[in-house]
């Protein structure tokens, strides 16, 4: 029989350790810390406690801890003294079939990494859904991580040994994140479309308007039929539209959504679990046949990464009113205009104004997004609380200096452009960091006709600072600009700068944000409040109407924009749970 949580409150602490035995490969020093937090309230708390307990532990314990786990397809597995889980789990991997190439490479993989690290490579090889990575899979990962630094590799075993004490105390507790599953499946089934060039490559990218976005539109439109919506449309710009009625035909709405769009070669959760999220909490009321005092709208929006033409945040931007006619003459890199391409979809360019919203039907917009960095992932928490969506500023600039013979010049007779770059590059990181919360990047250094004996006398350049609120942004703006043009006076350089772009930032509205900072409580979990560093759908409909958002942990250090953005079933299971305990506080 699955155990549950009030078998292990009211087991003794001898008969607790024995109900955990196995979560910690030869460690239960790691549940016997966590069940001196007894009673637990939900799974989700007990996890936590686990993840608390090991966090806690000293650098001695945790590489003990390492160490005690088996090589992949190692010497253990081979003379069948692996304990009963990791016989389980490298069996669903496939570890105990390996062909004769299969099984050299990964002895290598673990001589080399041994070597390296001094402690052997852990993986979850049931991996982000449970099922079991292929072999493949894990000897891609392992080949990855051969190459990362020492003291990250140790952090990222301790979390895949988490990981692994998850996966076995869902079995322990007969749990099955059902839902975080199927909204698993329904990202990787709609990653099946992706543009001509990547889709070949195995990569996706799906960019505004191409045959794989519009296959995209219809998946999305089915789905939401699937899940039992009362109006699914696609709007003039390409928004594919899920509306589920309130009790009453005069019922305010909740908005919420996210892209489905990609950057190239992008990952499957940005954007899109901000969709499929919501749509399993409909398809849920629609099951129970149950109708609340607010009707839920989801947006799938068409455009927000400006991949295809620069036109970011189109799809949520003509939610309030903020098309630009101008963008229709814009030229994609094959000459086709965006007027051409919304015809070429069906799309009626006459209807774009029709589509703004009125801010007075709706109570508010929430978006749920894949968090797109570190800090959950290091921090080992599912779920973070949005505080407020940074406002950026970007430039374009050109420093002009003299270009000169690099070995005949002395270091006292130069203005090197390039060397007053690196001086205000140094003073952006040093400003950024005196805030804690602030960022600011020189993304691009280019040195037009620049030569190895040529002291470089232009450079062009750009910059992007962003911060929680404008304030805090634009203080930090002032400093820099102050400081480059000390550095150009310093040097003889000549600045040229340009302002790209400026973005307010988008604080969480109190009640909203507190909306979701129950709903991370209701599930034991604690509450973790962070700003975003990137940009959102949200910023737009910030405009018109109060807004926050929940992040959920990414794997891979949370890593985005590339292939190798992941979460798991489990913490999507949260995220759904998450989502429909705000539905339910505004339906109270």
């Amino acid at each position: 029989m699955p155990l549950t949580l009030e078998q292990l409150n009211a087991a003794t602490p001898e008969q607790a350790l024995a109900l955990l035995d196995g979560l910690y490969e030869h460690s239960p020093w790691v549940a016997q810390r966590a069940l001196k937090n007894r009673p637990f309230q939900s799974l989700p708390q007990l996890k936590h406690a686990l993840v608390t307990a090991l966090s806690q532990a000293s650098l001695d314990e945790k590489l003990r801890l390492i160490r005690a786990h088996p090589e992949l397809a190692g010497k253990a597995m081979v003379s069948k003294t692996l304990t009963a889980e990791s016989t389980n789990e490298q069996g669903k991997a496939g570890l105990t079939d390996c062909t004769p190439e299969e099984f050299a490479r990964l002895h290598q993989l673990n001589a080399d990494y041994n070597a390296k690290f001094g402690f052997p490579f852990i993986l979850a090889v049931r991996g982000a859904r449970g099922l079991g990575l292929n072999k493949q899979q894990i000897i891609d990962t392992f080949a990855r991580r051969l190459h990362g630094q020492p003291v990250f590799e140790r952090e990222e075993c301790l979390r895949h040994i988490n990981r692994i004490a998850e996966i076995r105390l869902n079995d322990k507790f007969g749990f099955e994140p059902t839902l975080g599953n199927e909204v698993w499946d329904w990202h990787e089934d709609l990653a099946r479309h992706s543009d001509p060039g990547f889709a070949d490559k195995g990569q996706l990218t799906v960019t505004y308007l191409t045959d794989a976005h519009r296959a995209c539109t219809e998946q999305l439109v089915q789905g939401m039929r699937d899940c039992g919506f009362d109006e699914v449309s696609i709007d003039a710009v390409g928004n594919v539209v899920g509306r589920y009625h309130g009790e009453q035909p005069n019922a305010k709405y909740l908005l919420t959504g996210s892209h489905y769009d990609t950057v190239r070669n992008g990952g499957k959760y940005d954007g899109r679990l901000g969709m499929f999220v919501p749509m399993a909490c409909v398809r849920e009321l629609h099951r129970a046949k149950r109708r609340l005092p607010l009707g839920i709208e989801v947006v799938g929006f068409a455009e927000e990464e400006g991949q295809r033409y620069k036109a970011t945040f189109l799809g949520s931007g003509a939610l309030v009113g903020q098309f630009n006619p101008a963008w229709l003459e814009q030229q994609d890199a094959d000459g086709i205009t965006m007027a051409q391409a919304m015809a070429h979809a069906g799309l009626n360019l006459q209807g774009i104004a029709a589509i703004r919203r009125d801010p007075a039907q709706y109570l508010g917009f929430v978006e749920l997004h894949i968090e797109q960095g570190p800090v959950l992932n290091e921090m080992q928490l599912p779920l973070g609380v949005v505080s407020s969506i940074n406002g950026s500023v970007r430039f374009l600039g050109e420093l002009v200096g003299v270009a000169c013979h690099a070995g005949t010049t002395p270091m006292d007779r130069r203005s090197d452009s390039v060397c007053g770059l690196a001086e205000l590059a140094l003073f952006m990181e040093k400003r950024a960091r005196q805030d804690g919360d602030s960022v600011a990047t020189i993304g691009q250094l280019q040195v037009p006709a620049g030569s190895i004996n040529v002291v470089p006398g232009r450079c062009n350049f750009s910059m992007d600072l962003r911060a929680p609120t404008d304030a805090q942004r634009d203080a930090m703006l002032s400093d820099v600009l102050a400081e480059l043009d000390r550095i150009c006076q310093r040097r003889g350089l000549v600045l040229k700068l340009e302002e790209t772009m400026r973005a307010p930032a988008a604080p969480s509205a109190p009640a909203w944000q507190a909306r979701w900072e129950q709903a991370v409580h209701s599930l034991g979990l604690p509450v973790h409040r962070m700003p975003s560093g990137a940009g959102h759908d949200a910023m737009k409909l910030h405009e018109v109407m109060p807004q926050a958002m929940l992040f959920v942990r990414g794997q891979n250090s949370g890593i985005s924009h590339n292939p190798l953005e992941s979460t798991t079933n489990d913490d999507i299971q949260l995220s759904v749970l998450a989502f429909m305990h705000v539905i339910e506080q505004l339906a109270r």
